[in-house]
């Protein structure tokens, strides 16, 4: 990690990451309403929803450079 000249660029920079955590779980509480409301509205069911979001992490966590 960068070393910082200034105690006010640390300060800054924490602010920073302060307004990420905040931008996160704004963005996270969002994306649980909408979910909700889909289910709510039977566009899929909670069970689709983890069965999908299974699918998508296996894929994503597995190497992206298999073994033949």
């Amino acid at each position: 990690m960068e070393s910082f000249s200034t105690s006010m660029d640390l300060v800054q920079f924490i602010g920073k990451l302060g307004d990420l955590k905040d931008e996160h779980y704004h963005l996270i509480l969002v994306q649980s309403a909408m979910i909700e409301l889909l289910i709510d509205k039977g566009l899929f069911s909670r069970q689709e929803l983890e069965h999908k979001i299974t699918e998508v992490d296996r894929l994503m966590t597995g190497s992206p450079y298999p073994m033949a």
